[in-house]
């Protein structure tokens, strides 16, 4: 295995009866970065995640996860990851410290590591002051911290999240992603799952999936610059008719309206595109007024699952 890579995974499919949930995904994700799988629900993002820390059992493929070979070596690895899951999995009716505590024992962590982990964690991620507050009364961000203090106390070299982030408002957003980045200086390699946009424009890499196939990867920057199309705003107070207007050229490929704007990608060969749909626009009797614009990483999705996902 290269060891710039945490993990490389060589055609990763999974199959459940006659269902292909992961078709012949192949990743190779670098050491220390933040890595991120970007996708709607049911495009493969959980499902992978599992078979890459040895939870499920591929149908096809190879995959090697720091240096291991997975899922055979599942059990070693173990000591060496942490699975962060989208819903809380910790014991509710335990006070932080008590969860703090026998996830620590789990991990096998002697009494004096044990200690010195579970104060630092409490400090770090602010929970020193609910230490005796049973799990249960937190808030959905501090259910979040308190997740990410525990599978962190052993020191993992590589996190996996699976959509850590659903359930909390955007300010905790914010500070759990700080925190990531703050484990990535130290060395730690995280993969997190995401359907929020602005969290997988974070990420320093991608990988798109839709319905199990990995559609599109790299740096989000340039996953935007090479995009396969046009993308062009549309400022108008009739939005709705333009879009009408707009959707019937063969040449649009999607529309989608924000407010009084609409947000339009067209072919990337198609010539003089702002002249294009003012001139339908305006043949219309729409007042509007047309501009290309950088794609977002939005568009980005939409255009690699083939616009299937342009409406809104």
């Amino acid at each position: 295995m290269n060891n710039d890579y945490a993990i490389v995974a060589s055609n990763l499919t999974r199959r459940f009866g006659k269902i292909v949930a992961v078709d012949q995904v192949c990743l190779e994700i670098p050491r220390a970065k933040i890595y991120g799988f970007l996708g709607p629900n049911g495009s493969g993002k959980s499902t992978t995640i599992r078979m890459l820390c040895g939870l499920l059992m591929p149908s096809e493929g190879e995959v090697s996860v720091l240096g291991l070979s997975v899922p055979r070596d599942a059990e070693k690895l173990r000591q060496r990851i942490g699975y962060m899951t989208q819903k809380f999995s910790l014991y509710e009716d335990l006070s932080v410290l008590e969860n703090l505590e026998f996830i620590a024992r789990i991990f096998g962590l002697n009494q004096h590591r044990r200690r010195m982990r579970i104060e630092e964690n409490l400090v770090k991620y602010g929970l020193t002051e609910f230490a005796i507050q049973r799990a249960g009364t937190l808030s959905g961000g501090q259910k979040q911290r308190l997740a990410l203090a525990a599978v962190t106390l052993h020191e993992p070299e590589l996190l996996l999240l699976d959509e850590p982030t659903s359930a909390v408002d955007p300010q905790s957003r914010r500070n759990f992603w700080d925190a990531l980045f703050e484990l990535t200086d130290q060395g730690t390699t995280i993969l997190v799952s995401t359907h929020f946009m602005d969290e997988a424009e974070r990420c320093h890499e991608l990988a798109i999936l839709d319905k199990g196939v990995l559609v599109a990867s790299g740096i989000p920057r340039d996953l935007s610059s090479n995009i396969d199309a046009i993308v062009l705003d549309i400022e108008t107070q009739q939005p709705r008719r333009s879009r009408t207007t707009l959707e019937q050229a063969g040449f649009v490929k999607a529309v989608t309206q924000l407010g009084n704007r609409l947000h339009a990608m067209v072919d990337r060969g198609l010539e003089e595109p702002v002249s294009r749909l003012q001139g339908m626009l305006d043949d219309a009797g729409l007042v509007a007024q047309v501009q290309t614009t950088p794609a977002s990483l939005e568009d980005v999705f939409v255009a690699a699952t083939g616009f299937s996902n342009g409406a809104g």
